[in-house]
């Protein structure tokens, strides 16, 4: 093997190649990765106080981690190799609960972040060797405590919400060369080391010695940290990060479109219903009076017997409006509306064919206008802070 003085060690830092030097202990390559991948576990438990748990509510990413851990304990081999560095006592843990297998198991998790991998790559990760990445690493761990972070925490607020009732969606990076020269904007959302990161700042651009264009940024994390890492070091660490994703912004793609555009997935179509009953209190408000829901299959087939249904009024209905949608949770989407709309709900009993009472729960005594009102602040992202208010006949801004 070649000797290299630290003048060479440093001169090949700079052309971004890195010496490697024979492993102490002789550890296997899978060996290599099993420590990284329980040192990344060993990281999370560092800055969160908890052992990453399983279940539907909690954060994917803390999910991912306790999958891995469990498969790490139950594999002899890897646990004679963690126990001597296992300091925060995670692989004396409890089994794994019965039923989570059913509920989701790792390449389901693993699909919902858009990861294709096979199922031992939740405890084989990719071992990092250039000298760049290898800095793209250490920017990203050196973080710091976020001293204004009380002006950043509505946004991560909002974003989370945002992600959960589906008005924003997380999307893989794009594992291609072209992403590392994808242009990084303040104001952007990232996910990365299972923290959303938020681009505060983006400096001026300067020649990096590689001849690169590079940035300074600040960089706000959702556990109140910030980095000052270079733009191409979060590009890096972004693609090296299987779990790594994007946010888009709350109107990217058409949520509410005429077309689909390429890699749209068609979710619905939301419809605004008016009835033909002739019910005393329907027929006296029957120009505010609106149902209104969101369905997967077609309007036309939905309410083809609607006289025969209930929640229809037991009547027929004309259709006043619908607004295709796309990339969206369709159950989500009908809750937000139905939320905004909640104080406006038709109060009314109808009977079925049998007789029975039946409390229909879509109708709104709402005008058509607000309710396009409405749609347009689900497409710009704003609609989680506003409610209906009947009296106004207007949204007003929620307490």
């Amino acid at each position: 093997m070649v000797d290299f003085t630290d003048e060479d060690d440093a001169l090949l830092a700079e052309l971004g190649v890195e010496v490697e030097t024979k492993q102490e202990g002789g550890r296997t390559a899978r060996e290599e990765r099993i420590i990284a991948g329980f040192e990344e576990i060993q990281r999370f438990v560092a800055e969160h106080g908890l052992i990453p748990q399983h279940g539907e509510g909690r954060d994917i990413f803390e999910r991912i981690y306790a999958v891995r851990l469990d498969r790490l304990r139950d594999q002899e081999d890897c646990r004679a190799l963690l126990v001597p560095m296992d300091h925060q006592g995670l692989l004396a843990g409890a089994e794994t609960p019965s039923g989570f297998a059913e509920e989701m198991d790792d390449d389901a998790l693993l699909a919902e972040l858009g990861v294709d991998a096979p199922a031992d790559d939740l405890t084989e990760l990719r071992h990092v060797r250039s000298a760049a990445d290898k800095r793209a690493a250490e920017e990203i761990a050196n973080r710091t405590k976020c001293e204004d972070f009380e002006r950043f925490k509505p946004l991560f607020d909002q974003v989370q919400t945002e992600i959960r009732i589906g008005l924003r969606t997380t999307r893989p990076i794009v594992k291609d060369t072209g992403f590392l020269k994808a242009e990084i904007k303040a104001g952007q959302f990232f996910i990365l080391g299972g923290q959303l990161a938020y681009v505060a700042a983006v400096g001026e651009p300067f020649k990096a010695p590689n001849g690169e264009t590079d940035s300074r940024l600040r960089v706000i994390y959702s556990n109140a940290t910030e980095s000052d890492l270079l733009l191409r070091s979060l590009q890096r660490a972004l693609y090296k990060d299987d779990a790594g994703r994007r946010v888009t912004e709350p109107n990217a793609g058409p949520l509410f479109a005429d077309r689909t555009e390429d890699g749209d997935e068609a979710s619905g179509t939301v419809y605004v219903l008016r009835s033909k009953s002739d019910h005393p209190d329907v027929a006296a408000h029957r120009e505010v009076l609106h149902k209104i829901g969101v369905t997967g299959n077609d309007v036309a087939t939905r309410i083809a017997n609607a006289r025969l249904d209930p929640t229809f009024l037991m009547a027929d209905v004309e259709i006043v409006a619908t607004y295709e949608l796309f990339n969206i949770n369709r159950t989500r989407l009908e809750n937000i509306i139905h939320r905004v709309f909640a104080p406006a709900r038709l109060d009314i009993i109808i009977n079925d064919r049998m007789g029975n009472p039946i409390v229909p729960r879509e109708w709104f005594l709402v005008p058509l206008f607000v309710i396009d009102e409405v749609v347009q602040k689900i497409k710009d992202g704003t609609i989680t802070g506003y409610v209906y208010d009947p009296k106004t006949a207007a949204l007003t801004r929620a307490a």
